[in-house]
């Protein structure tokens, strides 16, 4: 699988794309719910900006550590900008890498930068999603990204490790796009994009 080598590349547009997603937060906007079930915007963006610095650290320093402490992840006055703050450290990590091969600790396992790197690209690029559905921008994941996440994604998101990460995959109905089928195999309604929130 040629995209197994691209994680990097696919991490960084999955970047790209979430903060395209958040350009309208508001703080009137964190108390919506989100596709992700029982999370506010507020507790998403907590989440993604928590995610970002592990996956920072992960390729900055070769290993996964215990995570952020509690609370470390909160967004603070400006959840934005706190998602933006961690978006650059990561993709200038990203850029300063190395080889995709060079191996990332994680407990007693080890992975390649570019296999964590597409497992963040995964997460990032669906909560990116879920973001931009919340807010309203209504921006489909990329189609050369999600193209590219489609057969990868049964990898990473099998039957034992789908609970507690993400719900059951959705039905799509005829042609859909690249970026409705990874979101509906990520359990998400990929109609919510269409529809516009309530003013």
């Amino acid at each position: 699988m040629v995209s197994l080598t691209r994680g990097l590349e696919l991490l960084d547009a999955a970047v790209r794309y979430a903060l395209a997603g958040a350009g309208p937060v508001t703080p009137q906007l964190l108390p919506l719910a989100t596709p992700c079930a029982g999370w506010d915007l507020l507790t998403l963006l907590s989440h993604v900006t928590d995610s970002l610095e592990v996956l920072s650290g992960a390729v900055r320093a070769g290993y996964v550590g215990p995570g952020p402490a509690p609370g470390t992840g909160e967004p603070g006055p400006d959840p934005a900008g706190g998602l933006r703050c961690r978006a650059t450290r990561l993709l200038a990590a990203c850029t300063n890498a190395g080889p995709g091969e060079r191996l990332v600790a994680i407990a007693d396992r080890e992975l390649t930068v570019n296999m964590v790197a597409l497992a963040g690209a995964l997460e990032i690029a669906v909560h990116g999603w879920d973001i931009s559905v919340t807010c309203g921008a209504r921006l489909p994941v990329p189609p050369g990204l999600a193209a590219t996440l489609l057969p990868i994604a049964p990898l990473l998101i099998t039957p034992s490790t789908r609970p507690g990460l993400f719900a059951e995959p959705v039905p799509v109905r005829g042609p859909a796009s690249p970026g409705d089928r990874l979101v509906a195999f990520l359990g998400r309604q990929p109609g919510l994009l269409a529809t516009p929130r309530p003013a």
